[in-house]
């Protein structure tokens, strides 16, 4: 067995709105929780290693990042993909610069492209700028992220601050002439000593345009929307087999870390019709108040009736607030801590249909679960597939575990993903 497609993710809902791209076109997929101990298992033809490398110090995701290129290595991948947020969340330093450079160098290579465009879920670029909607990247919430606020959207400049190789760009009237055009701009800018390009794209068009020009390309770095036109260059097409899972059963619930204006709509859509919702206070839990016991003592008695929620969902205002007497990073930290635990407590309770919201919260949780492998299935959300999991949580049986990006879903994402899986 010979992996196609090898794939490197920073985060675990990251990771897992990759998958759902590449099952959507087609590809077998599957997602490991970190890099395996052993050789993979598993006919498919693409693997996606889900690290939770985004906010950690750059000189450590480079290393995770190089560990997981190995191991794919190892599986025979024939083309490697990095795949960071469709909002490009980084700072200065990295992550993204510095992993990308690592991995140009491991593969022996001196080009690649980067471009976070996933027109699906709103995620545009234009003229190097990004787009979340209408708006630039930095008037879109994200300037107000707790651990990587972005205020600029003009991307080739912030790649250029996070890594040595120069950066250009492949403009949207290139794109739109189409793949040729796109690998005539693409050795004009090796000529000219350009090492990383990002890459224009408003449009579904725009990445299928794409797709065939990256075909010989060792490395891709991008969101997840590049992933729709890349089985097509391994002569797949898209079949719905790809995304078939075990029948789902037991009790639902959600729990949400995230505090992004997406999910903060979603937490009050859920409220708002009538469901049974929990809110946790970071600060009792900073107090040593036992949270956990509390939210699961509150959780048990409604269960059998539907999906609850628990959340510590708030806006940037009393984020800060929090961060101000807790830190940054010890607040973010204890809050999923708390999150993950609940969330544990819940599945051995006999919830077996798990919504998880926030990148971060996301990797808590699975890695509490007992989590080591994903099955991917069909799509909530763009972005947002179900999946299937052995969790040893729920002593060795199935899980079905949605893992959401903060910034993903629509409003009622937490009221109507269950009835996908009835």
């Amino acid at each position: 067995m010979s992996v196609l497609l090898g794939c490197i993710a920073d985060d675990f809902t990251g990771a897992t709105d990759l998958a759902n791209n590449l099952v959507r076109a087609g590809m077998r997929a599957v997602q490991t929780i970190g890099v395996p101990a052993a050789a993979l298992d598993a006919d498919v033809d693409a693997v996606v290693v889900a690290l939770k490398s985004r906010t950690i110090a750059p000189e450590e995701a480079i290393a995770q990042s190089l560990h997981a290129l190995r191991w794919l290595q190892a599986q025979g991948a024939r083309q490697i993909y990095f795949k960071y947020c469709s909002t490009f969340d980084s700072t200065p330093r990295g992550n993204i610069g510095p992993v990308t450079e690592a991995l140009m160098d491991a593969l022996g290579c001196d080009f690649t492209i980067a471009t976070p465009a996933f027109p699906d879920n709103k995620r545009t670029v234009f003229k190097g700028h990004l787009f979340v909607g209408d708006v630039l990247l930095s008037e879109s919430g994200m300037q107000n992220h707790p651990l990587t606020p972005m205020t600029d959207a003009n991307l080739v400049r912030v790649m250029q601050a996070q890594t040595r190789r120069k950066v250009g760009l492949v403009d949207y009237a290139t794109v739109a002439r189409g793949a040729e055009a796109i690998r005539e701009r693409i050795a004009q800018l090796r000529a000219e000593g350009v090492g990383v390009a990002i890459v224009d794209a408003v449009s579904n068009d725009d990445l299928m345009r794409l797709g065939p020009a990256l075909a010989d390309m060792p490395l891709i770095t991008a969101g997840s929307g590049v992933a729709i036109g890349l089985p097509a260059n391994f002569g797949i097409v898209p079949s719905s087999a790809a995304s078939a899972l075990p029948k789902a059963g037991g009790l639902r619930a959600v729990v949400s870390g995230s505090c992004s204006l997406a999910t903060n709509r979603q937490v009050a859509d859920f409220v708002a019709a009538g469901r049974p919702a929990l809110a946790i206070d970071p600060l009792q839990i900073a107090a040593g108040i036992d949270v956990v016991s509390k939210a699961l003592e509150w959780a048990a008695p409604l269960l059998e009736r539907g999906p609850v929620l628990v959340y510590s969902t708030a806006d940037a205002s009393a984020v800060k607030s929090v961060q101000g007497r807790l830190g940054v990073e010890e607040a973010g930290a204890m809050v999923e801590r708390t999150i993950a635990a609940i969330a544990r407590g819940l599945v051995e309770r006999g919830v077996r249909q798990l919504v998880v919201a926030g990148g971060e919260t996301s990797g808590a949780c699975v890695q509490v679960l007992g989590i080591a492998q994903l099955q991917i299935g069909a799509q909530i959300d763009p972005g947002v597939p179900w999946c299937h999991a052995r969790s040893d949580a729920a002593g060795g049986a199935g899980l079905h575990i949605a893992l959401k990006s903060g910034n993903f879903g629509a409003d009622d994402f937490f009221s109507k993903a269950f009835t996908f899986l009835e």
